[in-house]
């Protein structure tokens, strides 16, 4: 129930922004770390939206401290809620194609971005990610107020040196 009531929400939102002409989703300033293509309604480059770090750090985030299977003890990431940067698009569709520099690529539901608190860390313990420490984005799953999330299934989602997500009806 939770799941299907968040669904609506974020296409009631989407909807309330198209009908009270939101403005157009500028252009990066800075270097493009992210683009966003497929089912989206905001677009800034030809058929895509971009995205530089700026952009992404004005959306709605949250810090978060937590353990990972990937790095030592505690640490702390902070960046945009995947579901703002959604909202920013205007995603319609159902499911996410998240792909890596290295274009390694995991599909994600939309409802892990409505359902929980995931972010696109953008800095890791205060400091911008960079490819060497799994950056420019990371997916990361609310490990540290969702302890079910810390298995495989989720393991398996959590792209980093993220790229490109791809909207899928």
């Amino acid at each position: 129930m939770k799941s299907t009531i968040a669904r609506l929400t974020l296409a009631l939102g989407t909807a309330l922004m198209l009908t009270v002409g939101a403005s157009a989703l500028e252009r990066p300033a800075g270097d493009v770390v992210l683009t966003v293509r497929g089912a989206i309604t905001q677009k800034n480059a030809g058929e895509a939206a971009e995205f530089d770090p700026a952009m992404l750090r004005a959306l709605p985030g949250r810090d978060a401290k937590l353990q990972t299977p990937w790095t030592e003890g505690e640490t702390g990431f902070s960046g945009p809620y995947l579901r703002a940067v959604l909202e920013e698009v205007g995603a319609t569709g159902s499911r996410l194609i998240i792909r890596a520099l290295n274009d390694y690529a995991a599909e994600v539901p939309v409802g892990d971005a409505v359902d929980f608190d995931t972010i696109l860390a953008i800095d890791m313990n205060g400091e911008p990610m960079t490819v060497r420490n799994k950056g420019p984005l990371f997916l990361i799953y609310p490990f540290d107020t969702n302890p079910d999330l810390y298995n495989e299934k989720y393991f398996s989602r959590s792209v980093w040196q993220i790229k490109e997500i791809v909207v899928v009806e």
